[in-house]
C-alpha cells in the first residue's frame, strides 16, 4: 500500500514534467497528521478513520504544495527544494516526538501514543496479517489518478505542461497553477500512504515510520513507466521481493541486501534500452555533423 501511493506521487509529477523526490517527507507529514487525530480523539470508527486520513492528506498536500509554490513564484528547482524538505520533515518528526503532546507517557524513547482502536484500519485476514483495507483505498487512488490524467481537464493541463511547457503556456495554460496543483496532489498521495501505514500497520508514530517508502516510490514510478497501472504492478513486485527477502533472511540467513541488488538490476535493465537509444542517437548526430563538415570542406 505505501509503495503504490509513493509511486503514484512520483509518477504524477513525472507526467507534469516535474521530479518529486520529496515523497519521503510528504509521507512523514501524512503519518504525523493521521497519528495525531488517531490518538488524540476517539469516536465513531468510520468518522474517526476518515478524519485521520483527510488530516494526513491535507498536511502532506500542503507540504508538497510549498514546493510547487516556490517553483512557480521564484523558479526554485523542485529537486533541490524537495531534497531539503526531506531533511526538514525528518528533523521535524524527531523534534515533535520529544514534545509532551506526542511523547507517549512513561516512555523515554521517541514514540507517540498508540492510535485508538476506533482509528485503526480493519485487517483483512486476521490480526496476524499486515494486509488491511488500506489496499482498497490505494487502488481507489490509482483509479482516481488514471481518471485525472486521462479523463479530466486538469489532467490534460498536467500532460500538456509535461510534454511542452512553452506550447502549453502559449495555449493559455497557467504554468504556476499547474505546478502548484501537481505538487499538492503529489504530496497528498504520498501523505495518504503515510496515513494508511500508521493507521493500518504501525499504529504509533516513530521517527522511522516512513522507512524508505518515499525513496522506493521513485524506483517504483520509473519501473512502472510513470503510469498508474504500471505503478501498481511495480509496487506489487517490489513488495513481494521485500517480503520474500525478509522471510528468506529469517529462515535461511540469506542477506537482505540480495533483494536490494535484484531491485537495482531490474531498474537497470528497464532503463538500459532508453539509455542505449540515447547513446546511439547522440552518436548518429555526431556522425551526421562530421559528414556535413566534410561535405562543406569539399
Amino acid at each position: 500500500t505505501p509503495l503504490i501511493l509513493a509511486g503514484l506521487s512520483v509518477a504524477l509529477a513525472f507526467k507534469s514534467g516535474l521530479f518529486n523526490i520529496g515523497a519521503q517527507g510528504q509521507f512523514i507529514f501524512g503519518a504525523i497528521g493521521a497519528s495525531y487525530i488517531g490518538f488524540r480523539y476517539e469516536f465513531n470508527p468510520v468518522l474517526h478513520v476518515s478524519l485521520a486520513l483527510v488530516t494526513g492528506v491535507i498536511f502532506a498536500g500542503l507540504f508538497g504544495g510549498v514546493v510547487g509554490l516556490l517553483k512557480a513564484k521564484t523558479g526554485a528547482h523542485e529537486v533541490i527544494v524537495t531534497i531539503m524538505l526531506n531533511y526538514v520533515a525528518a528533523l521535524f518528526i524527531l523534534w515533535l516526538l520529544k514534545t509532551k503532546t506526542f511523547l507517549r507517557p512513561e516512555r523515554f524513547d521517541p514514540i507517540a501514543p498508540e492510535v485508538n482502536p476506533s482509528a485503526q484500519l480493519p485487517k483483512l485476514f486476521g490480526v496476524e496479517q499486515r494486509i488491511h483495507i488500506g489496499i482498497f483505498i490505494s487502488l481507489a487512488a490509482v483509479i482516481m489518478v488514471w481518471w485525472l490524467l486521462n479523463r479530466s481537464t486538469l489532467g490534460f493541463k498536467f500532460r500538456a505542461v509535461g510534454a511542452n511547457a512553452n506550447a502549453a503556456k502559449s495555449a493559455g495554460i497557467s504554468i504556476p497553477f499547474v505546478t502548484t496543483a501537481t505538487m499538492f496532489i503529489c504530496g497528498a498521495l504520498a501523505g495518504l500512504g503515510g496515513a494508511l501505514h500508521v493507521l493500518g500497520t504501525e499504529y504509533a508514530l516513530t521517527a522511522g515510520v516512513a522507512g524508505s517508502f518515499g525513496f522506493d516510490g521513485i524506483t517504483v514510478a520509473v519501473l512502472g513507466q510513470a503510469t498508474p497501472i504500471g505503478t501498481v504492478l511495480a509496487a506489487s513486485l517490489f513488495g513481494a521481493l521485500q517480503t520474500g527477502g525478509r522471510t528468506l533472511q529469517s529462515n535461511t540467513g540469506t542477506p537482505l541486501e540480495i533483494v536490494q541488488i535484484i531491485q537495482a538490476l531490474i531498474v537497470l535493465f528497464i532503463a538500459a534500452p532508453a539509455l542505449m537509444k540515447g547513446i546511439f542517437k547522440i552518436k548518429k548526430s555526431i556522425n551526421q555533423s562530421s559528414m556535413s563538415a566534410k561535405g562543406w570542406n569539399g
